[in-house]
């Protein structure tokens, strides 16, 4: 490891990524090349525009709020760092690291889901309203699908995820009803392996 922690110096807090994410360091080094390359004005961050150069990003539907995810509230620019946690979440869950921290991993199926679950919580308020719900369905489905359908398809989902039918669905609630779906093997990206 000590050839690994020399090649890595350049690398701002990539020791301390390590620790925190689980990520080698050969995919530490993986990911600031990406993200080097992504960096196409090398001011040392990530804004929209650069996100928008990926191109499996650009066909997905519902890339204005991944590319949010990236971004923090009030900020136009993620850093390296910031970068590499995001994508944490989507690495496939290692039972065998050892977890020296009380901080649960980002891989984790919990933290998994609470990404997902941002994803839909757009004004961050800790609940998914019938209006985001439908927002992301139009935004994923629009294409396939009518209003009525769309109207339908969200219906039903509360029906089946607000369980106390306050017209919210809170974490605990998606989490839920999200229990049966292996969210570990559904949010895990292969190059992160």
């Amino acid at each position: 490891m000590g050839s690994n922690k020399s090649t890595l110096q350049h690398i701002p807090n990539a020791e301390e990524l390590m620790e925190e994410t689980g990520f080698s360091a050969a995919h530490i080094q993986r990911l600031y090349d990406r993200f080097q390359l992504l960096d196409r004005d090398q001011m040392g961050g990530l804004r929209n525009e650069d996100f928008e150069a990926i191109p499996e990003l650009v066909t997905n539907p519902i890339k204005d709020r991944i590319i949010g995810a990236f971004l923090s509230p009030g900020k136009d620019m993620v850093d390296f760092p910031s970068f590499v946690r995001v994508l944490a979440h989507f690495q496939p869950t290692n039972s065998k690291r050892s977890k020296t921290s009380s901080q649960e991993q980002y891989n984790s199926p919990t933290r998994k889901l609470q990404f997902v679950f941002q994803l839909y919580d757009q004004d961050r308020d800790g609940k998914i309203s019938k209006t985001e719900m439908l927002q992301v369905l139009q935004e994923m489905l629009r294409m396939e699908e009518t209003d009525e359908q769309l109207q339908s398809v969200m219906e039903k989902a509360f029906q089946e995820a607000d369980l106390d039918q306050d017209d919210a669905i809170s974490f605990d609630e998606f989490k839920k009803s999200l229990e049966k779906l292996d969210i570990s093997e559904k949010m895990s990206i292969g190059f992160l392996c």
